[in-house]
């Protein structure tokens, strides 16, 4: 791997690649960081993250967007919870404009939009994963797509458009708090949310 996303042996917690379709998710511990990485380039993650201790303080999508002041997230943005309370801190980011309004595809978007049936989807991924942790469906809020770029006009037009992310871009999140974190690794074919094609991810998770 190239240097930028070498973390040392010593500091590693877990390093894994998840297959496009197929979720992870992983405890954190407050001051524990989390690297991910778009190892092919234009690939959308969907990411969820619940207070470990009370996982009805879970992320909030309008209070990221309102305490960073910015609906696209970076370097240096943080991550607020229900409670408005921080959950998890961006410290490094070599892509930026990560998506906080499109949310995740679910069988009944995609077809409603792209007029095509029982497709795989974020919704059931997460929703599964999600499961393995006594929560379900309902938990399943206004996610973060790390590495999806959705801009938005003057006039309030949004779309999903070609992702800036390159082959090796990552980005690297502190853990405020003790955190259950959950992603889907995006099989979305239909958008360009992953470049029409699907590919790998790489997850650190480091001290």
């Amino acid at each position: 791997m190239p240097d930028q996303i070498h973390v040392p042996e010593d500091r590693v917690l877990e390093d894994t690649v998840v297959a496009p379709g197929k979720p992870w998710s992983r405890l954190l511990r407050a001051g524990e960081y989390l690297r991910l990485i778009d190892l092919e380039g234009q690939q959308a993650i969907d990411f969820l993250c619940y207070n470990a201790d009370d996982p009805l303080d879970r992320y909030n999508a309008a209070n990221t967007i309102k305490l960073n002041g910015n609906i696209f997230l970076g370097k240096g943005s943080s991550l607020w919870s229900v409670r408005t309370r921080k959950m998890m801190t961006i410290t490094e980011d070599t892509c930026g404009l990560h998506d906080t309004l499109a949310g995740c595809c679910s069988r009944e978007s995609n077809a409603a939009r792209y007029n095509v049936q029982d497709t795989p989807n974020c919704q059931d991924i997460l929703t599964r994963e999600l499961e393995t942790h006594g929560l379900g469906e309902r938990d399943v809020v206004a996610n973060i797509n790390f590495f999806m770029f959705v801009p938005v006009s003057v006039n309030g037009d949004i779309a999903i458009s070609d992702s800036r992310s390159k082959a090796g871009d990552h980005i690297d999140l502190r853990a405020e708090m003790n955190l259950l974190v959950v992603i889907s690794n995006c099989p979305q074919r239909h958008n360009p949310a992953c470049g029409f094609n699907p590919t790998p991810v790489r997850l650190i998770a480091y001290r």
